[in-house]
């Protein structure tokens, strides 16, 4: 079922890493090490990739190899969204690609990119074609962001807020279907670039639109999804009912899983960007998934809780 296990989401974003508590990260590097080792024993054919990079920057992506991490995964990820957030021009993505490949010899991803449309539907047709033109046949995989829409009620997993204007508001908008699940007009577009292009769609926890998403990709044609199970959300009650129901409706996906989110109580500080106070138990939750949903699907229980 787990094709991929990617380590956390964009680690150089303060949105999904503190670089207060650990800035030269430090904290990252031994935490992602562990989870790779861990992954590893738990199945060893799993490509094991480093969280997708947010903004590209091939200084830290120096900092990881310097570190010994790039040592321990099998590919690199980054994200890009020029016509967004990012401060570069949707042209310039070979020139992005490049920089990294200067930097490391493992395969690249880009798991993820997208294009919001918060501006105009027709912006995020326009950068879905322009994106495929520059994109395709330069790196083995492509994954774009998302299926659906933000729903406006649920609060975006982002720093950013009201006060900062569009730059909020964009990430309830990047999907090829509406909140109310209607298409918009990238979404045909979509359709003709798959299964090349894969999705990624994040599901919170007993999400309503989970069972209508796997209908929707395998009517676009999509192989390939990325997705997350939230360490934060295994304190959940009910989390593995939860993880078993969303796993077993995307068996017939390949999926790259990302794992990310420090529960409140097991961080430094109480918020899910901060590092673990012990990166093992982050690891140990990353070996337990890869174990219960790999390909070899042996379902075992959750690592002991450790008491706060």
């Amino acid at each position: 079922m787990i094709e991929a296990a990617m380590i956390w989401n964009e680690p150089n974003n303060k949105s999904h890493w503190d670089p207060e508590v650990d800035p030269h990260w430090r904290l990252f590097a031994e935490m992602a090490i562990l989870a790779a080792q861990a992954i590893e024993r738990a199945e060893p054919a799993i490509t094991r990739v480093l969280g997708g990079i947010s903004p590209i920057d091939p200084g830290f992506m120096t900092r990881m190899k310097s570190a010994g991490v790039l040592d321990r995964v099998d590919a690199v990820a980054v994200h890009g969204f020029p016509l967004d957030w990012n401060l570069w021009q949707i042209d310039e993505w070979p020139q992005r690609i490049d920089e990294i490949r200067a930097v490391t010899d493992l395969p690249l991803w880009v798991s993820e990119v997208g294009v919001s449309t918060f501006g105009a539907e027709a912006v995020q047709d326009w950068g879905l074609k322009r994106t495929a033109e520059l994109l395709a046949g330069r790196v083995p995989r492509i994954q774009w962001y998302s299926l659906y829409d933000l729903p406006r009620a649920w609060g975006a997993t982002t720093r950013h807020r009201e006060a900062e204007g569009s730059s909020y508001y964009r990430h309830f908008y990047m999907g090829l279907l509406r909140e109310d699940g209607t298409p918009k007009p990238a979404l045909e577009t979509f359709s003709r670039l798959t299964p090349g292009f894969g999705l990624v769609q994040w599901f919170h926890f007993e999400d309503h639109r989970l069972d209508e998403a796997v209908a929707w990709m395998k009517r676009l044609g999509v192989t390939h999804l990325r997705t997350g199970l939230s360490w934060a959300d295994s304190f959940r009650p009910g989390a593995l009912d939860w993880f078993d129901r969303q796993m077993a409706a995307l068996a017939d996906f390949d999926v790259t899983v990302t794992f990310c989110f420090t529960p409140e109580h097991r961080g430094y500080l109480p918020h899910h960007t901060s590092p673990p106070l012990w990166p093992e138990e982050f690891a140990a939750f990353c070996g337990a998934m890869i174990e219960r949903y790999g390909r070899r699907g042996t379902v075992i229980d959750l690592p002991a809780r450790t008491a706060a």
